[in-house]
């Protein structure tokens, strides 16, 4: 006859004991702004923890985009199988777009967002001082600006900015008029000198500073859209500073993920590997 109270700490014991299933959330609200819900999606590995986690913040020229990347997997989704199967958690996150929120809004979102991961990190079974910030084209130029600006609450360990923006000046000449999705994010038409103090202000270029956590840039050398000048005046800034930053070029690649696998089928592994050698091993799984 089992002693009062015994069965019940075997049947803890073994639930404890159990493999911690891998899990995908979809539309979490991490905060609501003026009644416009901001929501992600996360994944989280099988097992214990804690993880290395990756924050990724999709583009789409600040206007448009998705945190899932639609229904071709567009965007920055193709970063989140490889990431999965290397053992690692991932939040994929939406934040406000032009026209309707002018800038700061999206950028303050990605900020929002940051602090809400490292908040619900235990609940997510992650590191909090394992935490990689990603994005592509717009969301490039976001995550190297949450680095740059960051503080205490929002600072991360690794920032992997795929073809980003980092000086917006100089896609612009003074006195034209701006490029659609600049007038869209900041409610301006021409290079007036306010206009480019703005447009300096909102470029990761123009803060960088020492003892920013290392950064690798990923950009194609046939982008014409984000031209590969873009990652080697940032890259130069940053190695100045005393930041590490490693530049991945893609040969032949042009702007976006959706061609590259057939030009360099090993870019995502690689992207991973550098993470891994920067976060630490998260005791990688090999699908069957």
């Amino acid at each position: 006859m089992n002693a009062p109270g015994v069965l019940p700490l075997v049947l803890l014991a073994l639930a404890l004991a159990r493999p911690v299933a891998a899990a995908l959330q979809t539309d979490i609200e991490f905060a609501n702004v003026a009644g416009e819900s901001l929501k992600l999606d996360a994944y989280v590995p099988e097992g214990a923890g804690p993880f290395p986690a990756v924050i990724l913040v999709h583009g789409g020229g600040w206007t448009a985009g998705d945190k899932s990347g639609g229904p071709k997997k567009a965007l920055i989704a193709p970063m989140q199988e490889p990431l999965e199967r290397a053992g690692f958690a991932w939040f994929s996150i939406n934040y406000r777009l032009a026209p309707k929120h002018r800038y700061p809004a999206c950028i303050e979102d990605v900020e929002t967002a940051i602090r809400w991961v490292k908040a619900h990190a235990a609940g997510y079974r992650v590191d909090p001082r394992r935490i990689a910030l990603s994005g592509e084209s717009a969301g490039g130029h976001l995550v190297a600006l949450a680095a740059v600006r960051a503080d205490e609450s929002t600072r991360l360990a690794a920032i992997v900015p795929f073809y980003g923006v980092f000086d917006l000046p100089a896609r612009v000449q003074p006195g034209a008029t701006l490029l659609a999705n600049y007038i869209a994010l900041f409610g301006r038409e021409s290079a007036d000198a306010a206009t480019l103090a703005l447009l300096r202000e909102a470029s990761p270029l123009s803060h960088v500073k020492r003892g920013l956590p290392p950064f690798l840039l990923v950009h194609g050398d046939a982008d014409t859209r984000v031209p590969i000048a873009q990652s080697i005046a940032m890259q130069a800034r940053l190695r100045a500073a005393g930041v590490p930053c490693e530049l991945f070029t893609i040969k032949g690649a042009g702007h976006g993920m959706a061609g590259w696998t057939a030009i360099a089928p090993d870019y995502k592994e690689r992207v991973v590997a550098w993470l891994i050698r920067t976060l630490g091993t998260p005791r990688a799984k090999t699908k069957s």
